[in-house]
């Protein structure tokens, strides 16, 4: 799956704990364990493909300040990542 393969490659697990991500499982930000089952994301936005992949990119825009870096993904591969994550149910 292509947005398995752009998390893995954007090192999501190194702060993350993600089904399907084994490599690293990082315990910084919050598990995505069941991700689609989540109504907004960062607290902020409602939970949708579109937020989701503008939150992958521009993650200090939506909440400045907050933990997570922006990501320096294209919008192609913040959409894959997004599918992926909102496969996990």
């Amino acid at each position: 799956m292509r947005g398995q393969a752009v998390i893995t490659r954007a090192a999501c697990g190194s702060c993350h704990e993600i089904p399907g991500i084994l490599e690293i499982r990082g315990e910084a930000g919050p598990p995505l364990t069941h991700f689609s089952n989540r109504t907004v994301i960062a607290g902020m936005l409602p939970n949708s493909p579109d937020n989701l992949a503008y939150w992958l990119r521009f993650p200090q825009s939506v909440v400045p300040g907050n933990g997570m870096p922006n990501t320096g993904l294209t919008e192609g591969e913040a959409r894959d990542a997004a599918a992926y994550l909102e496969s996990l149910k």
